[in-house]
């Protein structure tokens, strides 16, 4: 058997924080033998993707960025998309990875050829690329959900998904229906609600919202975390603690919740006097179940007179208007769909093959699982950044990206050294360690009975971390080869 060269000894798949994070980590140590495949033309993730009015990231500014490189030049505590999406763009020219980025480079597939021990990949512009290790950096909400509504084929007007948003599109005027009440549709509604006619809001179940602790950073501050770094460094480390210390509601004690719900009740009757309406967006589940989302404009914006709030399902759409459940017909010029994304399966069937020719959706009958949320038996030097049970329903998600980027970076240091060929999980590692993480998930709040995407179909919790994130870090500070099966 002749040896095969790979073209590549990583290859990193998408440019958000994930995949940027892993090339700088990379290039930090000295490795120059890798290349990112990103689909579109420009990097960036979802910061890119999603431009829609009011988008703005939940989590503030100072936690929601790499450690290693603070920006001191955020304008608000919670930064707006096109401030992040700029961020990611200065991180990949500062740390030299423009050169490593190949765009318009679509994966299609990756199969894992066990007697050449390496990955195919073949990408949509037919390109084929060999590499002894592949990260993925798809990221869990990529691929935007789109509800299955009879007659949506026929309707003649406009739609588009919010993270397809069609800023040509002027919705001045018009009669606009909105189609969920998830994360992104409580940020674009509040800025559309001014300039439509009118606004037709289906909601299937009413998302808690806290207020928005949100405010400009002044001049003075920027300039201070410029010249006294250390500043922004302490408010990052506070605004970390204060965030860590909701685990104690969400995992270890549900019942605390009892506290902020009482607030998110209050931000209810004060944004809203209308009884009728404000019944309508008071859920009925505990509260933390599914994601807790933080507006101060939101509920205003549904009590304005041009906006109604639809709680029973649709019917059908029709050419201009949607009947809904209560037999109205409601005319419309535009749908906008705020239903979110396909965070239950990121992966799509016939994309990544494993030994044996598995599909990696095969071994994931039961839904998604991971060991450490990285790496999956029977899929040799694979890894997934922000892969199952990665989630966070507290903190920032850069935290465990570079929590997860350490522990590959630790792999392909003792892969170089030690001459690893194939490195696989053991079978039983992983499955004693989804064991104790579903043990630990059936305590928490999220298991409350209620529907959300950090479940799938059959209740079974495949995205969220069930605790501190210090505790991930710890257990993916080094790569533990001895959960490992290692072929020299």
């Amino acid at each position: 058997m002749h040896t095969i060269v790979p073209d590549y000894q990583v290859v990193v798949i998408g440019t958000g924080f994930s995949g940027l994070g892993m090339g700088i980590a990379l290039k930090k140590a000295g490795f120059n033998h890798f290349t990112i495949l990103e689909k579109a033309d420009d990097v960036g993730g979802t910061w890119r993707d999603n431009h829609y009015p009011g988008c703005a990231c939940d989590v503030q500014s100072h936690l929601y960025s790499f450690s290693f490189e603070p920006n001191p030049n955020w304008t608000r505590m919670y930064a707006p998309q096109p401030e992040i999406k700029a961020y990611l763009q200065h991180c990949a020219r500062k740390y030299g990875l423009m050169p490593h980025i190949q765009f318009g480079q679509a994966v299609k597939t990756a199969v894992y050829e066990e007697e050449h021990k390496l990955w195919r990949l073949e990408t949509a512009s037919g390109q084929t690329i060999l590499a002894n290790v592949v990260v993925s950096g798809m990221g869990g909400l990529s691929t935007p959900a789109y509800p299955s509504i009879k007659g949506l084929s026929k309707f003649k007007g406009v739609q588009f998904h919010s993270q397809d948003w069609q800023h040509d599109y002027d919705l001045t005027g018009k009669r606009v229906a909105v189609i969920g009440t998830g994360a992104s549709a409580i940020q674009f509604v509040p800025q559309i609600v001014p300039k439509v006619a009118h606004l037709d809001l289906y909601q299937r179940t009413p998302p808690w919202i806290m207020p928005k602790p949100d405010r400009d950073i002044t001049r003075a501050e920027r300039t201070l975390f410029k010249y006294a770094p250390q500043t922004q460094e302490a408010m990052r480390n506070a605004i970390y603690l204060q965030l860590e210390s909701r685990v104690l509601g969400f995992v270890l004690n549900p019942r605390v919740m009892k506290l902020p719900e009482l607030q998110a009740r209050r931000h209810i009757r004060q944004a809203i006097k209308d009884p009728v309406l404000r019944k309508k967006v008071t859920p009925d589940y505990a509260f933390g179940c599914k994601r807790v989302l933080i507006s101060n404009d939101y509920l205003p914006s549904l009590a304005q007179k041009n906006v109604d709030v639809i709680t029973h399902g649709i019917k059908e759409v029709r050419a201009h208007s949607i009947v809904g459940d209560d037999g109205v017909e409601r005319p419309i010029d535009a749908i906008i769909f705020g239903t979110g994304f396909k965070a239950q399966d990121p992966i799509p069937r016939g994309a990544i093959f494993g030994k044996g020719g598995v599909d990696l959706l095969d071994t994931w009958q039961e839904g998604a699982q991971a060991y450490l949320g990285s790496t999956m038996s029977g899929f040799p030097n694979l890894f997934l950044l922000m892969g199952p049970n990665t989630g966070l329903g507290h903190s920032s998600m850069v935290f465990m990206i570079e929590s997860q980027v350490a522990y590959v970076m630790d792999f392909v240091k003792k892969m170089q050294k030690y001459g690893w060929k194939e490195v696989d999980v053991k079978a039983e590692s992983q499955q004693s360690f989804n064991t104790d993480l579903q043990e630990k998930l059936g305590g928490a709040v999220w298991s409350t009975g209620c529907q959300s995407w950090y479940v799938n179909a059959s209740g079974k919790n495949t995205t969220l971390w069930p605790g501190f994130t210090f505790d991930f870090r710890r257990k993916t500070a080094r790569f533990d080869a001895q959960n490992y099966q290692i072929d020299r």
